[in-house]
């Protein structure tokens, strides 16, 4: 019997996958959208006809609004990255 190498196909599939890693394009594009709605919002507020105190107030809910979302999103992340589960191909389903 041969006690080679291992060969690479089977080599970590019991542990899990690597971070798949976005594009620089899929980046970009990403940050020149949040910039476009975060300026449309800004000017649309800036532009409002009404009094300061009621853009002062938008305002903030846009910035708390902003921020609560990436909170969100984290804590999505983090808790799909805890309970990922090691790739077996023998484990039923």
């Amino acid at each position: 019997m041969w006690r080679g190498p291992r060969p690479p196909i089977l080599d970590g599939m019991s542990e899990t996958a690597d971070k798949s890693q976005n594009t620089a394009a899929f980046y970009g594009q990403a940050v020149a959208s949040f910039a476009v709605a975060m300026a449309a919002t800004a000017i649309g507020i800036f532009k409002l006809h009404a009094d300061a105190w009621v853009r002062a107030f938008l305002g903030i809910a846009v910035l708390y609004l902003v921020t609560s979302a990436f909170t969100l999103a984290k804590v999505i992340r983090d808790r799909q990255d805890g309970t990922r589960r090691a790739y077996n191909p023998f484990e039923k389903l």
